[in-house]
């Protein structure tokens, strides 16, 4: 025998009696266990599903997933006698766009039910999330350390204007015409390779075309012949931006989707245009920091870490060695009759063989090594970690044997070997000018005895 609706259940017992169908915002009451029993008419304007598609369904379903915790806190506190008369969360529509509401609600202890107004408040939350998106822009192009902890601000910076899960920033170098992808989150693939400009791809697309491109199910049809299809996972969504600077598209701006429970709308890629400007200047200005940070910091003929940038990393793995007890070397490189070959063959050549040498040092070395540039012909190397003096010996030995090969610089083949000093830490010095002083004796000790032969300094500390 069929039950009779209670006031709650036909919404005769609310207080906005039959004008709740007229109201802007919706009416919900939810029961203890968290389902709907009663939503009004605006609940479909708003939320996207009728009446019969959510009463009986579970309330949380419908909740952003990532405030699905604090939504479920506010439920108990509003059972427990405590009202929210502001409470706001996302939602996510029948459509998948998320929204933003605010709700009143209070506990009805005799009915056991939740009642609550919904009012959406996305325009208004849309504009102050932009407003305090480009401040927290213009804060991190000042603050962040490097491009990497850019691209990390930026990301947490988007995703609170829209779902931004899967994220990444693709940066063209047009005199290279190098597209490569310095940042890229993704639940499913890998950062894809460098690679140029006419890849085919949807962000060399947004890039050429300079145009924001939102693809979604119904517009794959519509993408133009020179694309591709896509590389990777198939995502449901793709939304990029170009990145325009003073100097023209200097990258894009992709968010995408694997999942129906978000999707992207032309409102997202108007709001993500909207802060592409100021985070393409926000990157221009880290770039051009970095840029000038490096020059200051590296020799300009071989791009090696300078004086200053050398004895900075030796003082910092001397305090490392120091707290693990561990040894590190210094070896001191000069090559041997550098003179006679820029007095004979002029300073182009010699330039040439500097860069040689810098590169046939660098290959013999492991990356968490060090190799310097100090000026001249005379070059530093900063061994961490090594287990035995003998390991730093081997590693000269290696370097002897790649001097061993004739420099080829303009048509011409050169031999030029080079004579080095090894100092060791602690056995040969506690500090940093102690080390490098062992060092560079050594190394004239070496070029006493004819050149192109390592020494290691005899010296105690």
């Amino acid at each position: 025998m069929n039950q009779p609706l209670s006031p709650i259940e036909s919404g005769t017992g609310l207080p906005f009696g039959n004008v709740m169908d007229l109201l802007l915002d919706a009416i919900c009451v939810v029961d203890a266990r968290g389902h709907y029993v009663f939503v009004s008419a605006a609940f479909e304007r708003i939320f996207g599903y009728t009446p019969e598609e959510v009463i009986g369904r579970p309330m949380i379903e419908l909740v952003h997933p990532d405030d699905r915790e604090r939504t479920l806190q506010a439920a108990n506190e509003i059972m427990a006698g405590q009202p929210k008369p502001h409470f706001q969360n996302r939602y996510v529509r029948k459509d998948g766009r998320v929204i933003h509401i605010m709700w009143s609600a209070r506990w009805s202890e005799a009915d056991q039910v939740r009642i609550a107004v919904a009012r959406d408040v996305t325009e208004l939350k849309r504009a102050e999330l932009m407003q305090m998106a480009l401040h927290a822009i213009s804060e991190a192009a000042h603050s962040a350390e490097d491009l990497l902890a850019l691209f990390r601000h930026i990301h947490r910076i988007v995703g609170k204007l829209l779902p931004a899960r899967n994220f990444f920033v693709a940066l063209y170098d047009a005199k290279k015409d190098e597209l490569s992808f310095p940042y890229f989150v993704d639940e499913y693939d890998q950062p894809p390779p460098t690679q140029s400009l006419d890849s085919s791809t949807l962000s060399s697309e947004v890039i050429r075309s300079g145009q924001a491109l939102l693809l979604t199910p119904d517009t794959r049809l519509d993408l133009p012949a020179r694309v591709r299809p896509i590389i990777g996972r198939d995502s449901l969504d793709w939304l990029g931006v170009p990145l325009s600077g003073q100097q023209g598209v200097i990258g894009a701006l992709v968010v995408q989707s694997y999942s129906g429970e978000v999707r992207y709308s032309q409102q997202d890629k108007a709001l993500l245009q909207f802060v592409s400007t100021q985070i393409a200047a926000a990157i221009e200005r880290k770039k051009t920091e970095t840029r000038l940070q490096h020059l200051a910091q590296h020799d300009q003929l071989t791009d090696l870490p300078n004086r200053e940038l050398f004895h900075d990393r030796l003082c910092t793995a001397l305090a490392r060695a120091r707290r693990d007890q561990q040894r590190l070397a210094v070896l001191y490189l000069d090559l041997d009759q550098f003179k006679p070959v820029n007095d004979s063959h002029g300073h182009d050549i010699g330039d040439l063989l500097l860069c040689e040498a810098a590169a046939r040092i660098s290959q013999c070395v492991r990356e968490s090594d060090t190799v310097g540039r100090i000026g001249g012909d005379e070059f530093v190397v900063l061994l961490n970690g090594i287990g035995l003096p003998e390991h730093a010996t081997a590693v000269a030995a290696k370097i002897h044997a790649a001097f061993e090969r004739p420099f080829e610089l303009a048509g011409r083949l050169l031999q030029v070997p080079a004579s080095i000093g090894i100092a060791i830490y602690p056995d040969h010095g506690e500090d940093d000018k102690q080390l490098l002083r062992h060092a560079d004796d050594a190394m004239y000790d070496a070029k006493r005895q004819g050149g192109n032969c390592a020494l290691m300094t005899a010296v105690s500390p």
